[in-house]
């Protein structure tokens, strides 16, 4: 999300600003290897690409030459990192593939090592054999960006190149093993172990405040009314901070203290509000979190951010007893599309003609109604329409799998950390996002602490945590001829 231009007035004095790191376009990507590629130009006597590729690959290798001391191969991978920043997209690409390409293991020393430790399994050597196994599996890419991660500003290089290299994955799979490696690296550089937990709050550097801004990702912040109300009173705001990114969160949750559960966005994000009696506060509501690093996908840090945040919240009020989310639906609008007519044909008789009187449908072609229902007035007032979008709702979160796992990509989050499906929340976001994705339409997710593993064993097991009021809400199944 681009700063807003109130704030870039408002900031004028801060030194620095996050670029961009994602290029505008992948470039087109060469199918053969590296090395193909070398002795293919070697073969045309056009040596230029072969000697360009040559000099990179010898930069690599100069990084991580045992013969160097930490400091010196720190200092090489500083001064590559500076010269790779100022590359072309298309030179960036083959610093991946050489990476990816020149730098794994010794494949034929890890067969002969998985040989001989099959051979001593069971005996006095299996210890022996394993210690080697394993130091050979860990390969020169990991030794290379251990030397790129120490250096000042290397951690946020190495999180800037791998959020580069994910959109290409899908065309090239020959680089999915260098993202595999980084997510691995990651996953143990970035564990919560390693995390500070901070309060932010409106006394804040105004550097970390401009952080936030730029990167709430649920609900844009239009103003600095906005953002002051965001951190009231009876508001707070964690993030977690590693410590090569001390002025940087990784990702942060944004906190209402209520006495009730919230069902709906608008009341939280008044500016005018008044700010709620602390002393009378039951209900804490998470109702914005965060990732801000595109690098870090995969490494999963947000249920432990919710725990830490529960915990310290129960410390400091211990009135709290309930603990929920307010949070979108982004997939909704999305999934109907694509099943809108074994929704339409779960309705009962009764209910799928009140829903075509409503549309002023006569047939219930799918197209057609999605059309109509962009097109009716005050449809958020109607209960025919209320009541199927509701529905559809409890059936999409309730009882839609994809892989084994929830398909909406926020419920997959928190119903993994063991909440419930608690109560959808009829036109709880009317802006213009909230009703493309969903008409509205948000969910509470409920944390009952005592029951959390119990919520996580059942999902693993196919059965999503629902409560009896959005249970009531489910389509009867189709019979079967």
């Amino acid at each position: 999300m681009n700063t807003p231009h109130w704030l870039v007035q408002g900031m004028r004095l801060l030194k620095g600003k996050v670029s961009a790191t994602v290029p505008a376009q992948i470039p087109s990507i060469d199918k053969r290897s590296t090395r193909e590629r070398v002795d293919a130009s070697l073969k045309k006597r056009d040596e230029s690409l072969s000697r360009s590729l040559r000099k990179i690959l010898t930069q690599l290798q100069a990084i991580i030459d045992p013969k160097v001391s930490e400091t010196e191969g720190g200092r090489r991978a500083m001064a590559f990192a500076h010269w790779y920043e100022l590359s072309l997209p298309e030179v960036r690409m083959d610093v991946w593939l050489l990476i990816s390409e020149h730098f794994g293991p010794d494949a034929q020393a890890v067969f002969e090592a998985r040989e001989e430790y099959a051979m001593a399994y069971g005996t006095n050597d299996e210890g022996v054999a394993e210690i080697r196994l394993r130091r050979l599996l860990i390969s020169p890419r990991t030794r290379l960006f251990q030397r790129f991660a120490a250096f000042e500003g290397g951690m946020r290089f190495l999180l800037n190149l791998r959020a580069e290299l994910l959109p290409a994955l899908k065309a090239n799979k020959r680089l999915m093993a260098l993202d595999a490696e980084l997510e691995a690296l990651f996953a143990t550089w970035f564990d919560v172990a390693f995390l500070e937990l901070r309060k932010l709050s409106w006394d804040s550097p105004a550097s970390l405040i401009e952080k936030l801004i730029q990167y709430e990702a649920v609900h844009y912040i239009k103003s600095w009314a906005d953002l002051k109300n965001r951190l009231d009173s009876d508001r707070r705001c964690y993030g977690f901070f590693h410590p090569n990114l001390p002025n940087e969160p990784l990702i942060f949750v944004e906190v209402a203290l209520l006495t009730e559960m919230a069902e709906s966005i608008t009341p939280l994000l008044d500016e005018n509000a008044a700010p709620e009696n602390l002393q009378k506060s039951t209900t804490a509501i998470f109702y914005s979190i965060s990732n801000t690093q595109m690098g870090l996908k995969g490494v999963g840090f947000g249920d432990s951010l919710i725990k830490r945040v529960v915990q310290v919240l129960r410390d400091e009020f211990p009135k709290l007893k309930v603990f929920a989310t307010l949070s979108p639906i982004p997939g909704l609008r999305a999934w109907m599309s694509k099943n809108a007519q074994q929704l339409l044909d779960r309705l009962p008789e009764q209910e799928r003609a009140g829903l075509m009187k409503s549309l002023t449908q006569k047939a219930y072609n799918p197209q057609e109604i999605f059309k109509a229902l962009d097109s009716l007035d005050n449809w958020q007032d109607n209960e025919n329409v209320k009541r199927f979008l509701l529905q559809s709702a409890a059936v999409y979160l309730g009882q839609t799998m994809v892989d084994q796992h929830p398909a909406d990509a926020v419920a997959r989050f928190h119903l993994g950390n063991g909440a419930r499906i608690e109560r959808l929340n009829w036109f709880a976001d009317p802006s213009a996002k909230g009703a493309k994705q969903s008409w509205g339409i948000m969910v509470n997710y409920l944390y009952d602490l005592k029951k959390l593993d119990k919520n996580r064993t059942a999902l693993a097991q196919g059965k999503i945590a629902v409560s009896s009021a959005v249970e009531d809400l489910f389509l009867p199944e189709l019979k079967e001829n």
